[in-house]
């Protein structure tokens, strides 16, 4: 059972939680303006970088028939990321109420998904998509632009994780080296390749065209773990480290939107110019 002060935005997560999991109760905002996270989730280059790794375990998850069951995220993958990156974006850079806010109308929509197919989604399920986010956010980052020191990840955990206790979930890890050692387990346990992953990728190339979609491949294959890069035959592509090679360099002289215009949907470009809101 999680606690809320009656000043509204002062959330307490039960004493028995670590001082990790406290410290924010009375922070001005949710996440520091000097977070690495504030860093990871206001570039494009990290999100899109996030979504693909992402949408390739999504696929091979065992709870997907969720996602299935509303329709949504084979109708529209890309309607979904922004729809999902909108959420993250008001946790990331919100005040605490209103990230808080966010987050609760996070969990009523899922409260809602279960009423109308009148089961719950387990568990497991909501502790893998809040391990994904911490996992991608880090792969992505490490991917694009340098190592994270401990402290910088023990930091993306702690943001995520309070996402989890505001949502009620149970089973949470109280520190990175614990959620380290359940992240392997999830992905032990808790993947499989079925008609659903087919389909997903069936839908990925249709909305994305067959070179985007290739690309979509290319990202994956940098940023998921071996474990999901072996059941996905991902594989190891050697045009990729020099290709994004060449991308740092084209960020470094400004002219990384002349490739971006070349990879990315024309419907989406300007959602996705949106994504830029990181100030150092």
């Amino acid at each position: 059972m999680l606690f809320t002060d009656h000043r509204p935005g002062i959330f307490q997560p039960p004493l028995n939680q670590n001082h990790a999991q406290n410290r924010y109760c009375y922070m001005e905002f949710f996440v520091r303006k000097d977070s690495i996270v504030r860093e990871i989730w206001g570039k494009s280059d990290t999100i899109l970088f996030i979504f693909a790794g992402a949408s390739a375990e999504f696929a091979l998850n065992k709870a997907v028939d969720w996602l299935y069951f509303t329709g949504r995220l084979p109708a529209d993958p890309l309607g979904r990321l922004f729809s999902t990156v909108g959420y993250a974006r008001q946790i990331v850079f919100s005040r605490t109420e209103d990230a808080l806010r966010a987050i609760d109308r996070m969990s009523a929509i899922h409260n809602g998904v279960e009423a109308a197919r009148g089961s719950k989604i387990p568990d497991w399920a909501y502790r893998d998509v809040l391990f994904m986010l911490i996992d991608y956010s880090i792969r992505s980052y490490e991917v694009l632009e340098r190592k994270l020191t401990e402290a910088e990840k023990e930091e993306v955990f702690d943001v995520f994780n309070r996402v989890g206790l505001r949502m009620n979930l149970v089973g949470l890890p109280t520190s990175y080296h614990e959620w380290l050692v359940m992240r392997e387990q999830h992905l032990a346990n808790d993947l499989v390749k079925s008609e659903y992953t087919a389909d997903l990728f069936k839908q990925y190339r249709k909305h994305l065209g067959l070179v985007r979609y290739r690309r979509l491949l290319g990202a994956q294959a940098l940023v998921t773990p071996p474990i999901v890069n072996k059941l996905l035959e991902l594989g190891q592509q050697p045009i990729l480290p020099p290709l994004l090679a060449a991308y740092k360099l084209s960020r470094k002289i400004r002219t990384e939107w002349i490739l971006k215009e070349l990879i990315l949907p024309p419907a989406y470009k300007a959602e996705i110019r949106g994504l830029d809101v990181y100030v150092a």
